[in-house]
């Protein structure tokens, strides 16, 4: 349910031997291959994740949505303290010492960061558990979410140890244990869910009738889904010490076959990973903990216009179906980020400025090739896809904000890869920087649209897409700065957007062509099976990739002998 986000200083201090002279793996090549397999766990754990969320949704309603998405933002702003720079400070770290065949050093990063997981975890743990009371009443205005806040508190602290796993493996090139482990994560997240907001929804019920409430059943039912989240944490971080448990001989082999010398100081190491981690936790926190600041301004604007019994309900569609929905696509984009900051900081660390240009032109017309179509395709079919998710609700206010914000799945996609970017070529100040700029002007126009205009949870909504529209432009600007990158526009956004206005409108009218004869689940399908086909049609017939891209996207090859075929190419 968050956003997802290096120095002007970095680049004028020498930087660690291991840093600079590292010898880049073959596997480190095709960034994009490792990117799609995160891009492809992330599709899946978004379906499980939309499956698991339909029926708990319409369990729990709305109220108990918003609940669970008021407790989920504070918990995902204290997981970027505990765990979320992690992940890529590791890998970064581990990556250039295995590229130098440093594995002692690679094992003590390891360490290090188990032990940064264990103390950051703790205070977030603490700060959440013990804060719970006042986030609820002071902060967010819905006392009933402190009980959430507490189920999900000990998620925190094991989400620290999970992050620095997730990390050491993607040092080593690899995406798969992350895919895997993702999987297993959310499948176990579902069951759980599932299991424990019926069973606690019950007693919340009968609770109702003795305390003569009506908000302890949705709170309890809040409980029961934040409690899946942490099995499925703890289920993860169980696959993670299976595997590294099995790898002891490799390891053992590769630490006794290391004649790098001298192994890095823990204290060394500390302060390269403090150096890494502070500017990646403060941007990322700007930028992931706008979603608590929006549900705090947004709380006390309702209740300053007498619309309390209105908060829980239209947030809870806003973070719950909305969110739902517009992160499908900006999964693709999170995957191609966490695996484009290692391969760009080994092609900086050659100097090899050529190899930066292209995988950064690769990853950002990658994301936009789904992320444009996703969005209009979105924004044309809202109302069935509404419909036949959430067929027990009300869904007027969620189709209105599908129509309205899907320009945010292409802002945040764009923001989340130009965000990898700076964080890959070493510019770790620039996130921060812009981020922070887009962060108060974000915050001044929804105070406006909230106070003055009275927008309610649209407000929310528009400002989110100025926050991240203004950080793809200051992002932009960043990356033509330090790299002296242009993007290129006519095949990264025309043609897709050309492609997609095409697709979409095809797909509106095969929707109600089929709606006059078919169900709205046999209307939707076809109308989506329809665009996709169409959609990559016109990419290709239009020259929006090249043979040379279709090789390197995942099952492009076969993409290429298709076109050939048929004379696209």
């Amino acid at each position: 349910m968050s956003r997802a986000a290096q120095g002007t200083g970095a680049s004028r201090r020498p930087a660690p031997p291991a840093e600079t002279a590292a010898k880049k793996p073959s596997a480190g090549s095709n960034f994009l291959v490792q990117g799609s397999i995160l891009a492809i766990a992330g599709i899946i754990v978004r379906l499980i994740g939309m499956l698991y969320r339909i029926p708990l949704a319409n369990f729990i309603g709305d109220k108990g949505n918003g609940y669970y998405g008021a407790a989920y933002n504070i918990y995902a702003t204290l997981l970027i303290m505990s765990s979320y720079s992690l992940p890529v400070a590791v890998s970064k770290m581990v990556a250039a010492r295995l590229a130098l065949k440093q594995y002692r050093s690679s094992i003590r990063i390891l360490m290090a960061a188990l032990f940064y997981a264990t103390v950051a975890g703790g205070v977030c743990f603490c700060l959440m558990w013990f804060g719970a009371d006042y986030f609820a009443n002071d902060l967010l205005k819905m006392p009933y979410c402190s009980y959430a806040l507490r189920a999900l508190a000990p998620t925190v602290w094991i989400m620290a140890y999970l992050g620095v796993m997730r990390g050491y493996f993607q040092g080593h090139s690899t995406m798969v244990p992350t895919a895997v482990s993702q999987i297993v994560e959310q499948i176990v997240n579902a069951v759980v869910s599932l299991l424990a907001a019926s069973t606690l929804f019950a007693v919340g019920l009968r609770s109702n009738l003795v305390y003569g409430e009506t908000e302890y059943s949705y709170a309890f039912g809040a409980v029961g889904a934040t409690m899946g989240t942490g099995a499925g944490a703890l289920a993860a971080l169980v696959c993670f010490l299976v595997l590294l448990f099995k790898r002891r001989r490799i390891i053992g082999r590769q630490l006794r076959s290391d004649r790098s010398g001298r192994a890095e100081s823990y204290g060394t190491i500390s302060s390269v990973m403090a150096m890494t981690i502070l500017p990646i936790l403060i941007s990322s926190t700007i930028y992931n903990s706008g979603t608590v600041i929006d549900n705090v301004i947004f709380g006390h604007a309702m209740a300053r216009t007498g619309a309390e019994e209105e908060i829980v309900t239209q947030w809870g569609i806003y973070s719950g179906r909305y969110h739902l929905l517009f992160n499908i696509p900006v999964a693709i984009a999170n995957a191609l980020s966490s695996s484009l900051i290692p391969s760009l900081s080994m092609a900086m660390a050659e100097r090899k400025r050529r190899q930066v240009v292209s995988r950064i032109s690769m990853a950002v017309r990658f994301s936009m090739i789904i992320a444009i179509p996703a969005a209009i395709g979105m924004a044309v079919l809202a109302e069935p896809i509404s419909m036949l998710l959430f067929p027990n609700l009300d869904n007027t206010m969620l189709i209105s904000m599908l129509r309205y914000g899907t320009a945010a799945v292409v802002v945040f996609s764009l923001s989340t890869v130009t965000n990898g970017v700076l964080q890959g070529i070493n510019r770790m100040r620039s996130p921060i920087i812009n981020a922070s700029i887009a962060m108060v002007l974000h915050v001044a126009v929804l105070y406006v649209m909230l106070g003055i205009f009275h927008m309610g949870i649209y407000g929310v909504l528009y400002a989110n897409i100025l926050f991240a529209l203004l950080v793809c432009i200051f992002n932009a600007v960043s990356i033509a700065r330090y790299v002296r990158y242009r993007q290129e526009i006519v095949r990264t956004f025309l043609i897709p957007l050309a492609a997609s206005a095409v697709m979409g409108f095809a797909a509106r009218g095969i929707y109600r062509l089929c709606a006059g004869h078919a169900g709205n689940l046999v209307s939707t399908a076809a109308a989506v099976c329809a665009a996709v086909i169409i959609y990559f049609f016109l990419l290709l017939l239009m020259r929006g990739v090249n043979e040379e891209e279709l090789k390197r996207m995942p099952g492009g090859t076969r993409i290429l002998v298709l076109a050939r075929k048929l004379r696209l190419m």
